[in-house]
């Protein structure tokens, strides 16, 4: 036996009309069209298109001596002087 309980909401007037639009556009309830979106709305962490990843890690070399990766000038210097070089080879 399904349970259904009755409630009453106060919904904005754009939002109940977007809803309503939504219903006759997929030939739904407007009941039918609230509660998908409770559930989407509802489902734990899980958005649309989201898929969880592993970021990929490499092991490297270290930093070059001489190199101050603190030092966010020098080292943008740095990359600069070794992207001119490459370009010249």
């Amino acid at each position: 036996m399904l349970l259904c309980m009755r409630t009453t909401l106060d919904i904005h007037d754009d939002l109940l009309i977007r809803a309503k639009k939504r219903a006759a556009d997929t030939r739904q309830t407007l009941t039918a069209v609230v509660e998908e979106a409770l559930r989407l709305a509802l489902q734990p962490n899980q958005r649309k298109g989201h898929k969880p990843f592993k970021l990929r890690t490499f092991k490297g070399d270290g930093v070059r001596p001489g190199i101050d990766i603190s030092n966010t000038a020098a080292l943008t210097a740095f990359l600069e002087s070794e992207k001119d070089a490459s370009y010249r080879h």
